[in-house]
């Protein structure tokens, strides 16, 4: 076989290959999300819905005191999920900041999950951006998988009764956070 015609087979098998490929790719690449989701609790249905009871928890803090989300009652809670590499959190700590402090009179709390990281990194991070509000570890991830979160930053804001009113998939700005507070704001705790 000469060289060229060597090539000109390749050419006609070469296509061929990637058609194949690119047609199985995807769908293996599907199949393995959806398996993944419907394991945590995510794409499956599974997790924290708006509307309906946030999922209790009882975490350690960074300072090992515990703190649960059924403890907040009667306040509204922004619930962070975030991690010390997470570029989105840097950005979104000095709104959280703000927004307690603006809303100091509703009794807003912050509560921050801290996922995928380690108890120093997070606390060396919480100094650095001037977080006064708990931030729990959550080993395993087992509240982020029962809330149904896809990775940090994620943001729940439930209400005085501990109803989820909104969610925030990725990074807040400031806009979507006083919007979202306001659903959770609007529903006060029943006496």
């Amino acid at each position: 076989m000469t060289a060229a015609a060597f090539d000109e087979r390749r050419l006609h098998t070469l296509p061929r290959s990637w058609l194949v490929i690119s047609a199985v790719l995807p769908v293996i690449l599907l199949t393995g999300w959806v398996a993944v989701m419907a394991a945590r609790g995510g794409a499956a249905g599974g997790g924290a819905h708006i509307g309906q009871a946030a999922p209790d928890f009882a975490l350690a803090d960074l300072d090992g005191n515990p703190v649960r989300l059924s403890d907040l009652r009667g306040r509204p809670v922004i619930l962070n999920f975030w991690a010390s590499w997470c570029g989105p959190c840097v950005e979104e700590f000095p709104m959280l900041r703000d927004a307690l402090s603006r809303h100091a009179a509703q009794s807003v709390a912050v509560v921050g999950v801290v996922v995928r990281d380690n108890s120093e990194a997070a606390r060396r991070f919480m100094e650095r951006m001037g977080a006064g509000w708990p931030a729990v570890m959550d080993p395993g991830e087992q509240v982020a998988d029962r809330f149904g979160i896809y990775g940090p930053p994620e943001t729940f804001f439930i209400d005085a009764n501990g109803i989820v009113r909104g969610r925030q998939i990725g990074q807040l700005n400031a806009s979507d956070l006083e919007r979202q507070l306001q659903l959770a704001l609007a529903n006060p705790a029943e006496e």
